[in-house]
């Protein structure tokens, strides 16, 4: 059997893995080799049920007939046309069905190739922005402590993980961070969004105070972040900001590379919060994970002030060679066929009071301290072993995986995600796994 056959690599020297310890991992691999739904297939012929929906991205579950399909069709056709100063029809149309499903406002889309490009490209808007109207001086951008914005420069100047952001130097010049909004001794096991802790986004006008308004461009949080564990946004907390940032003609930049495209029950969190920002940034589920593809929301207002001056003159110097893409912009029609046809985009409205009364039942767990939910989003907090944290969220993650079960953690914390097509049987399926893992790695 030739090496492009093969289910297991004779040799793993050569891909350096992102976000993985490599060393471990290759002396005992965990491969993936088909996926149908709920589930994967190991190299070694045994089904995973799939807690994450990849990684936060396959809402509509693993190889969908209609994204299949557009792909093939799509690659037949029209494999590659620019995206400078030409065009192909399906990225209209994809920008006319996404502005379809859009919050009210956001009326026009750029594209990207992932998350942390749709990021870079929103904070690039920002800051070009004011600039075109006239208010230069605003240079400044403001994230959030434990914020995940991808892994760009922009991304993680403005992001607040530490790891992310520890080994590459000054990053960029003028951001400043809001407080994280986890306050696990005043909101531990809470169901749905917190009732603590909302008037911390006051500490937005402390910042204001301290830089000045007319210094600052943009906010950027996510309404629920998820990358560090998902850390919930406490009741009015969104609200509070979008007012602040009203108040001081800041732009307000919605990070829903996870929460958008269902998660929350809501097309986006928008939706779900009923908080307009002023731009939205997408991925992931925007192609159901199967091709490369991000975009960015904007209003009117933000578009319209490019459009000044000569005709024939570039707008706005910023884009990728792939913006677009025929192949990518195919895959993520058919992801909307398959959501419109199956109304996924809500689905999570259904399952949420199931998934969350399932989650909560691990309460009684050993080293459980803190479970927490929204939407068809999960985590459960572990106790960190004493002088080795991570260590015990990662031994779940393994056993999990022994156990058929795919689960994401971050720290000391496992994170839950499933694809939208989860049923209640699935649910129990993955509660009742997880259950064995937490009392076996006790």
């Amino acid at each position: 059997m030739s090496n492009r056959l093969n289910t297991t690599p004779n040799d793993m020297r050569a891909f350096w893995m992102p976000f993985t310890a490599n060393r471990q991992f290759k002396k005992e691999p965990r491969l993936f080799v088909s996926a149908k739904d709920m589930y994967y297939k190991t190299h070694d012929g045994r089904t995973v049920l799939d807690g994450t929906a990849g990684l936060w991205c396959v809402n509509a579950g693993h190889c969908r007939p209609k994204i299949t399909e557009a792909i093939q069709q799509q690659a037949g056709e029209l494999d590659y046309a620019p995206a400078f100063q030409l065009g192909h029809p399906k990225a209209f149309e994809l920008a006319n069905r996404l502005i379809d499903i859009a919050p009210e406002g956001m009326s026009h889309v750029l594209y990207t190739n992932s998350g942390s490009e749709s990021v870079e490209t929103a904070l690039k808007v920002a800051l070009a922005y004011h600039r075109v109207k006239g208010n230069g001086s605003r240079f400044r951008l403001i994230g959030r402590e434990r914020g995940y914005h991808g892994v760009n420069f922009g991304g993680i100047s403005v992001g607040g993980i530490v790891a992310n952001r520890k080994m590459f130097g000054t990053l960029l010049t003028g951001v400043d961070h809001m407080p994280h909004t986890h306050f696990p001794d005043k909101n531990a096991f809470t169901k749905g969004e917190p009732e603590h802790g909302g008037d911390i986004a006051s500490e937005l006008e402390r910042i204001v105070t301290l830089h000045d308004a007319s210094t600052i461009a943009a906010v950027i949080v996510e309404p629920v972040a998820g990358s560090t564990g998902v850390i919930l946004p406490p009741k009015g907390y969104l609200k509070k900001l979008r007012e602040i940032c009203t108040k001081h003609g800041i732009l307000l930049i919605f990070d829903e590379v996870i929460t958008g495209f269902g998660r929350l029950g809501t097309p986006f969190a928008a939706d779900y919060f009923g908080v307009k920002p002023d731009m939205i940034t997408m991925a992931k589920g925007l192609t159901n994970g199967v091709i490369p593809m991000g975009a960015v929301f904007v209003t009117d207002e933000i578009h319209d002030a490019f459009m000044q001056g000569p005709e024939h003159m570039i707008e706005f110097f910023h884009g990728y060679t792939y913006s677009g893409n025929p192949i990518a912009c195919a895959a993520a029609l058919g992801t909307l066929d398959t959501y419109k046809d199956e109304g996924l985009l809500t689905r999570g409205t259904e399952m949420a009071p199931y998934w969350e009364e399932a989650l909560h039942s691990l309460k009684d767990c050993p080293h459980v301290i803190d479970i927490r939910n929204i939407g068809l989003i999960g985590a459960i907090e572990l106790k960190p072993i004493d002088g080795e944290p991570t260590k015990r969220a990662f031994s779940a993650f393994l056993k999990a995986y022994e156990k058929g079960l795919l689960i994401r953690t971050t720290g000391d914390i496992i994170a839950l995600s499933p694809p939208l097509i989860i049923e209640k049987s699935h649910i129990d399926e993955l509660v009742g796994r997880l259950r064995d893992v937490l009392v076996a790695n006790a």
